[in-house]
Protein backbone atom coordinates (compact mmCIF):
# COMPACT_ATOMS: atom_id res chain seq x y z
CA UNK A 1 0.00 0.00 0.00
CA UNK A 2 1.20 3.54 -0.71
CA UNK A 3 1.33 6.29 1.89
CA UNK A 4 -1.93 7.91 0.72
CA UNK A 5 -3.78 4.63 1.21
CA UNK A 6 -2.20 4.15 4.62
CA UNK A 7 -3.14 7.66 5.73
CA UNK A 8 -6.70 7.04 4.58
CA UNK A 9 -6.82 3.70 6.41
CA UNK A 10 -5.53 5.25 9.63
CA UNK A 11 -8.05 8.07 9.44
CA UNK A 12 -10.97 5.69 8.77
CA UNK A 13 -9.94 3.35 11.59
CA UNK A 14 -9.54 6.21 14.06
CA UNK A 15 -12.95 7.63 13.14
CA UNK A 16 -14.67 4.25 13.48
CA UNK A 17 -12.88 3.52 16.75
CA UNK A 18 -14.22 6.73 18.30
CA UNK A 19 -17.73 6.31 16.88
CA UNK A 20 -18.07 2.76 18.23
CA UNK A 21 -17.27 3.73 21.83
CA UNK A 22 -19.96 5.93 23.45
CA UNK A 23 -17.56 6.75 26.31
CA UNK A 24 -15.15 8.50 23.96
CA UNK A 25 -16.62 11.98 23.53
CA UNK A 26 -13.58 13.41 21.75
CA UNK A 27 -10.20 12.02 20.75
CA UNK A 28 -6.93 13.02 19.10
CA UNK A 29 -4.39 11.21 16.94
CA UNK A 30 -1.15 12.60 15.53
CA UNK A 31 1.20 10.54 13.35
CA UNK A 32 4.39 11.85 11.77
CA UNK A 33 7.25 10.09 9.99
CA UNK A 34 9.79 11.83 7.78
CA UNK A 35 11.06 8.44 6.64
CA UNK A 36 7.62 7.27 5.51
CA UNK A 37 6.41 10.68 4.33
CA UNK A 38 3.43 10.54 6.70
CA UNK A 39 1.83 13.46 8.53
CA UNK A 40 -1.60 13.23 10.14
CA UNK A 41 -3.15 15.50 12.74
CA UNK A 42 -6.65 14.21 13.50
CA UNK A 43 -9.47 14.71 15.96
CA UNK A 44 -12.90 13.15 16.31
CA UNK A 45 -15.90 13.72 18.53
CA UNK A 46 -18.04 16.54 19.84
CA UNK A 47 -16.70 20.01 19.01
CA UNK A 48 -13.27 18.56 18.33
CA UNK A 49 -10.44 20.22 16.43
CA UNK A 50 -6.91 18.85 15.85
CA UNK A 51 -5.43 22.13 17.11
CA UNK A 52 -7.34 22.12 20.40
CA UNK A 53 -5.38 21.83 23.67
CA UNK A 54 -5.99 18.89 26.00
CA UNK A 55 -4.85 17.48 29.33
CA UNK A 56 -1.94 15.08 28.84
CA UNK A 57 -2.05 13.36 32.28
CA UNK A 58 1.03 11.26 33.17
CA UNK A 59 2.78 12.11 29.92
CA UNK A 60 3.71 15.16 31.98
CA UNK A 61 6.03 13.01 34.10
CA UNK A 62 8.44 12.90 31.16
CA UNK A 63 8.53 16.72 31.17
CA UNK A 64 9.34 16.71 34.88
CA UNK A 65 12.08 14.15 34.27
CA UNK A 66 13.58 16.23 31.46
CA UNK A 67 13.76 19.31 33.70
CA UNK A 68 15.54 17.18 36.33
CA UNK A 69 17.90 15.92 33.60
CA UNK A 70 18.72 19.47 32.53
CA UNK A 71 19.47 20.43 36.13
CA UNK A 72 21.69 17.34 36.52
CA UNK A 73 23.65 18.33 33.42
CA UNK A 74 24.11 21.83 34.85
CA UNK A 75 25.50 20.38 38.07
CA UNK A 76 22.69 21.77 40.19
CA UNK A 77 21.71 18.35 41.51
CA UNK A 78 22.44 14.63 41.08
CA UNK A 79 20.27 11.58 40.54
CA UNK A 80 22.02 10.14 43.60
CA UNK A 81 21.06 13.03 45.88
CA UNK A 82 18.88 12.19 48.84
CA UNK A 83 15.68 14.22 48.72
CA UNK A 84 16.25 15.38 52.32
CA UNK A 85 18.72 17.84 50.80
CA UNK A 86 15.83 19.69 49.15
CA UNK A 87 12.55 18.78 50.88
CA UNK A 88 11.45 20.64 54.02
CA UNK A 89 11.31 18.70 57.28
CA UNK A 90 7.56 19.22 57.75
CA UNK A 91 6.95 17.28 54.52
CA UNK A 92 9.72 14.77 55.08
CA UNK A 93 8.73 13.75 58.61
CA UNK A 94 6.96 10.36 58.50
CA UNK A 95 6.73 10.57 54.71
CA UNK A 96 7.90 6.97 54.20
CA UNK A 97 7.34 4.64 57.15
CA UNK A 98 7.48 0.92 56.38
CA UNK A 99 7.09 -1.76 59.04
CA UNK A 100 7.79 0.77 61.75
CA UNK A 101 11.00 2.10 60.16
CA UNK A 102 11.18 5.65 58.76
CA UNK A 103 12.98 5.56 55.40
CA UNK A 104 12.10 9.13 54.42
CA UNK A 105 15.70 10.37 54.48
CA UNK A 106 16.99 7.43 52.44
CA UNK A 107 14.92 8.27 49.35
CA UNK A 108 16.99 9.52 46.43
CA UNK A 109 15.94 11.55 43.40
CA UNK A 110 16.44 8.52 41.16
CA UNK A 111 13.97 6.55 43.31
CA UNK A 112 11.26 9.12 42.71
CA UNK A 113 11.94 9.21 38.97
CA UNK A 114 11.62 5.48 38.37
CA UNK A 115 9.03 4.69 41.07
CA UNK A 116 11.36 2.65 43.25
CA UNK A 117 11.05 4.81 46.37
CA UNK A 118 8.43 2.56 47.97
CA UNK A 119 6.23 5.59 48.52
CA UNK A 120 2.46 5.44 48.38
CA UNK A 121 0.50 6.70 45.37
CA UNK A 122 -2.21 9.19 46.27
CA UNK A 123 -4.02 8.54 43.01
CA UNK A 124 -4.41 4.74 42.98
CA UNK A 125 -3.65 3.42 46.48
CA UNK A 126 -6.58 2.72 48.80
CA UNK A 127 -6.56 4.73 52.06
CA UNK A 128 -6.64 3.12 55.48
CA UNK A 129 -10.10 4.65 55.92
CA UNK A 130 -12.29 7.15 54.11
CA UNK A 131 -12.62 7.93 50.42
CA UNK A 132 -9.96 7.15 47.81
CA UNK A 133 -8.48 10.28 46.26
CA UNK A 134 -10.27 9.81 42.93
CA UNK A 135 -13.59 9.97 44.81
CA UNK A 136 -12.49 13.13 46.60
CA UNK A 137 -11.45 14.73 43.30
CA UNK A 138 -14.87 14.00 41.81
CA UNK A 139 -16.93 14.91 44.88
CA UNK A 140 -15.06 18.14 45.68
CA UNK A 141 -14.60 19.69 42.21
CA UNK A 142 -13.90 23.21 43.49
CA UNK A 143 -11.08 22.24 45.84
CA UNK A 144 -7.59 23.42 44.94
CA UNK A 145 -4.83 20.99 45.90
CA UNK A 146 -1.33 22.35 46.46
CA UNK A 147 1.44 19.72 46.16
CA UNK A 148 2.13 20.06 49.88
CA UNK A 149 -1.51 19.35 50.73
CA UNK A 150 -1.60 16.32 48.43
CA UNK A 151 1.65 14.90 49.87
CA UNK A 152 0.38 15.44 53.42
CA UNK A 153 -2.89 13.66 52.59
CA UNK A 154 -0.91 10.82 51.06
CA UNK A 155 1.39 10.23 54.03
CA UNK A 156 -1.48 10.52 56.53
CA UNK A 157 -3.85 8.15 54.74
CA UNK A 158 -1.73 5.65 52.79
CA UNK A 159 0.83 2.94 53.52
CA UNK A 160 4.34 2.73 52.10
CA UNK A 161 5.26 -0.43 50.19
CA UNK A 162 8.97 -1.28 50.65
CA UNK A 163 12.32 0.34 51.52
CA UNK A 164 13.75 2.68 48.86
CA UNK A 165 15.31 0.84 45.92
CA UNK A 166 13.84 -2.56 46.78
CA UNK A 167 10.86 -2.75 44.43
CA UNK A 168 8.64 -0.92 41.96
CA UNK A 169 5.41 0.87 42.86
CA UNK A 170 4.05 3.62 40.64
CA UNK A 171 3.83 6.81 42.70
CA UNK A 172 2.28 10.11 41.66
CA UNK A 173 3.21 11.30 45.14
CA UNK A 174 6.86 10.93 44.18
CA UNK A 175 6.47 13.23 41.21
CA UNK A 176 4.88 15.94 43.37
CA UNK A 177 8.09 15.79 45.42
CA UNK A 178 10.16 16.17 42.24
CA UNK A 179 8.21 19.32 41.41
CA UNK A 180 9.06 20.75 44.84
CA UNK A 181 12.73 19.82 44.36
CA UNK A 182 12.77 21.67 41.04
CA UNK A 183 11.28 24.71 42.77
CA UNK A 184 13.91 24.53 45.53
CA UNK A 185 16.93 24.47 43.23
CA UNK A 186 15.67 26.90 40.57
CA UNK A 187 14.19 29.37 43.09
CA UNK A 188 11.14 29.53 40.83
CA UNK A 189 7.72 27.87 40.72
CA UNK A 190 7.58 24.55 38.88
CA UNK A 191 5.51 26.01 36.05
CA UNK A 192 8.17 28.69 35.47
CA UNK A 193 10.79 25.96 35.09
CA UNK A 194 8.61 24.22 32.49
CA UNK A 195 8.27 27.42 30.48
CA UNK A 196 11.93 28.44 30.83
CA UNK A 197 13.51 25.06 30.06
CA UNK A 198 11.02 23.52 27.62
CA UNK A 199 7.96 25.45 26.43
CA UNK A 200 9.66 28.73 25.48
CA UNK A 201 12.84 27.33 23.83
CA UNK A 202 10.77 24.88 21.76
CA UNK A 203 8.09 27.45 20.93
CA UNK A 204 5.43 25.23 22.51
CA UNK A 205 3.15 28.25 22.53
CA UNK A 206 -0.07 26.43 23.44
CA UNK A 207 1.34 24.50 26.41
CA UNK A 208 1.00 25.38 30.09
CA UNK A 209 0.56 23.93 33.59
CA UNK A 210 -3.15 23.91 34.38
CA UNK A 211 -4.20 26.13 37.31
CA UNK A 212 -0.70 27.62 37.51
CA UNK A 213 0.28 29.28 34.24
CA UNK A 214 -0.99 30.43 30.87
CA UNK A 215 0.17 29.54 27.34
CA UNK A 216 2.32 31.98 25.40
CA UNK A 217 -0.52 32.25 22.89
CA UNK A 218 -4.20 31.76 23.62
CA UNK A 219 -5.73 28.97 21.57
CA UNK A 220 -8.67 29.59 19.27
CA UNK A 221 -10.20 26.46 20.77
CA UNK A 222 -11.22 25.55 24.35
CA UNK A 223 -9.54 22.71 26.25
CA UNK A 224 -10.97 19.40 25.02
CA UNK A 225 -13.52 17.86 27.36
CA UNK A 226 -12.12 15.29 29.78
CA UNK A 227 -14.34 12.63 31.36
CA UNK A 228 -14.21 10.46 34.47
CA UNK A 229 -16.98 8.02 35.38
CA UNK A 230 -19.28 9.75 32.93
CA UNK A 231 -18.65 13.22 34.39
CA UNK A 232 -17.17 16.09 32.42
CA UNK A 233 -14.27 17.08 34.71
CA UNK A 234 -12.54 19.52 32.37
CA UNK A 235 -13.10 22.51 34.62
CA UNK A 236 -12.70 20.73 37.98
CA UNK A 237 -10.29 22.74 40.10
CA UNK A 238 -9.51 19.50 41.94
CA UNK A 239 -7.45 18.43 38.90
CA UNK A 240 -4.85 20.85 40.27
CA UNK A 241 -3.58 17.86 42.26
CA UNK A 242 -1.78 16.57 39.13
CA UNK A 243 0.89 19.33 39.24
CA UNK A 244 4.31 17.81 38.36
CA UNK A 245 2.81 14.36 37.86
CA UNK A 246 0.54 15.22 34.95
CA UNK A 247 -0.99 18.70 35.11
CA UNK A 248 0.19 19.93 31.71
CA UNK A 249 -2.25 21.01 29.01
CA UNK A 250 -0.81 20.88 25.49
CA UNK A 251 -1.60 20.18 21.84
CA UNK A 252 -0.55 17.37 19.52
CA UNK A 253 1.69 19.73 17.53
CA UNK A 254 3.38 21.00 20.70
CA UNK A 255 3.96 17.46 21.98
CA UNK A 256 5.51 16.60 18.61
CA UNK A 257 7.96 19.50 19.04
CA UNK A 258 8.92 18.15 22.44
CA UNK A 259 9.42 14.57 21.26
CA UNK A 260 11.39 15.60 18.22
CA UNK A 261 13.69 17.74 20.36
CA UNK A 262 14.13 14.94 22.89
CA UNK A 263 14.89 12.31 20.25
CA UNK A 264 17.48 14.62 18.66
CA UNK A 265 19.22 15.41 21.98
CA UNK A 266 18.22 19.06 21.88
CA UNK A 267 16.90 19.04 25.46
CA UNK A 268 19.34 16.69 27.20
CA UNK A 269 22.51 15.07 25.89
CA UNK A 270 22.83 11.44 24.80
CA UNK A 271 24.31 10.29 28.10
CA UNK A 272 21.47 11.79 30.14
CA UNK A 273 18.90 10.44 27.71
CA UNK A 274 20.28 6.92 28.02
CA UNK A 275 20.11 7.19 31.81
CA UNK A 276 16.48 8.26 31.47
CA UNK A 277 15.74 5.22 29.31
CA UNK A 278 17.52 2.68 31.48
CA UNK A 279 16.84 4.12 34.93
CA UNK A 280 18.75 2.30 37.66
CA UNK A 281 18.58 -0.94 39.59
CA UNK A 282 16.61 -4.06 38.73
CA UNK A 283 13.07 -2.91 39.46
CA UNK A 284 12.18 -0.96 36.32
CA UNK A 285 9.43 -3.34 35.19
CA UNK A 286 6.24 -1.29 34.86
CA UNK A 287 4.32 -4.08 33.17
CA UNK A 288 5.24 -7.16 31.13
CA UNK A 289 7.21 -5.81 28.16
CA UNK A 290 7.37 -2.26 29.54
CA UNK A 291 10.29 -0.77 31.45
CA UNK A 292 10.08 2.53 33.32
CA UNK A 293 13.31 4.53 33.45
CA UNK A 294 13.62 8.09 34.71
CA UNK A 295 10.18 9.34 33.67
CA UNK A 296 10.45 7.46 30.39
CA UNK A 297 8.53 4.34 29.43
CA UNK A 298 10.13 1.84 27.00
CA UNK A 299 8.39 -1.09 25.31
CA UNK A 300 10.83 -3.95 24.85
CA UNK A 301 10.72 -7.14 22.83
CA UNK A 302 9.28 -10.22 24.54
CA UNK A 303 8.52 -13.16 22.19
CA UNK A 304 4.78 -13.57 21.56
CA UNK A 305 3.80 -11.03 24.23
CA UNK A 306 5.54 -7.92 22.84
CA UNK A 307 6.84 -8.15 19.26
CA UNK A 308 9.83 -6.05 18.22
CA UNK A 309 7.65 -3.91 15.94
CA UNK A 310 6.13 -2.30 19.05
CA UNK A 311 9.46 -1.10 20.44
CA UNK A 312 8.73 2.52 21.32
CA UNK A 313 9.72 4.99 24.02
CA UNK A 314 7.81 7.88 25.54
CA UNK A 315 5.06 7.98 28.12
CA UNK A 316 1.31 7.49 28.55
CA UNK A 317 -1.50 8.57 30.83
CA UNK A 318 -4.51 7.04 32.55
CA UNK A 319 -6.91 9.02 30.34
CA UNK A 320 -5.84 7.22 27.17
CA UNK A 321 -3.14 9.76 26.35
CA UNK A 322 0.10 8.58 24.73
CA UNK A 323 3.25 10.12 23.28
CA UNK A 324 5.79 7.70 21.79
CA UNK A 325 8.54 7.41 19.20
CA UNK A 326 9.18 4.28 17.11
CA UNK A 327 12.81 4.46 15.99
CA UNK A 328 12.54 1.76 13.31
CA UNK A 329 9.73 3.58 11.51
CA UNK A 330 10.99 7.04 12.52
CA UNK A 331 7.39 7.58 13.60
CA UNK A 332 6.02 9.88 16.29
CA UNK A 333 2.71 8.64 17.67
CA UNK A 334 0.67 10.99 19.85
CA UNK A 335 -2.95 10.79 20.93
CA UNK A 336 -5.60 11.04 23.60
CA UNK A 337 -8.98 9.41 24.28
CA UNK A 338 -9.83 11.84 27.12
CA UNK A 339 -11.42 9.31 29.45
CA UNK A 340 -10.05 8.10 32.81
CA UNK A 341 -9.30 4.39 32.77
CA UNK A 342 -8.63 4.31 29.02
CA UNK A 343 -4.84 3.91 29.21
CA UNK A 344 -4.85 0.41 27.70
CA UNK A 345 -7.18 1.47 24.89
CA UNK A 346 -4.87 4.34 24.06
CA UNK A 347 -1.90 1.97 23.78
CA UNK A 348 -3.91 -0.45 21.64
CA UNK A 349 -4.79 2.41 19.29
CA UNK A 350 -1.11 3.24 18.97
CA UNK A 351 -0.23 -0.41 18.24
CA UNK A 352 -2.89 -0.55 15.52
CA UNK A 353 -1.41 2.54 13.86
CA UNK A 354 2.06 0.93 13.96
CA UNK A 355 0.62 -2.15 12.24
CA UNK A 356 -0.81 0.06 9.49
CA UNK A 357 2.40 2.05 9.02
CA UNK A 358 4.35 -1.17 8.48
CA UNK A 359 2.22 -1.90 5.39
CA UNK A 360 3.68 1.00 3.39
CA UNK A 361 5.44 -0.38 0.32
Amino acid sequence: MNKEQIESSIEKYFKSRVEKDPNIRNAFLFVHSDRLGIHLNLSEGVNSNPKAPYYIASIGKLFTSVVIGILVERGVLSYEDEISKYIDDDILDNLHVYKGVDYSREIKIKHLLNHTSGLHDYFSDKPKSGKPMIDIILSEPNRFWSPREAITWSKENLKSHFPPGEGFHYSDTGYLLLGLIIEKVTLNPFHTALHNFIFTPLKMDNSFLAFYSRPAKNSDYPIADLFARGKNVTNFTSLSIDYAGGGIVSTSEDLFKFMKALSNNQLVNKETFQKMRKGSGFFNLFFIGIDYGYGLMSFKTIPVLMPEKYNVWGNAGSIGSFMFYNEKLDAYLIGNLNNFGYHRKGIRLMFKVIDMLRKIE
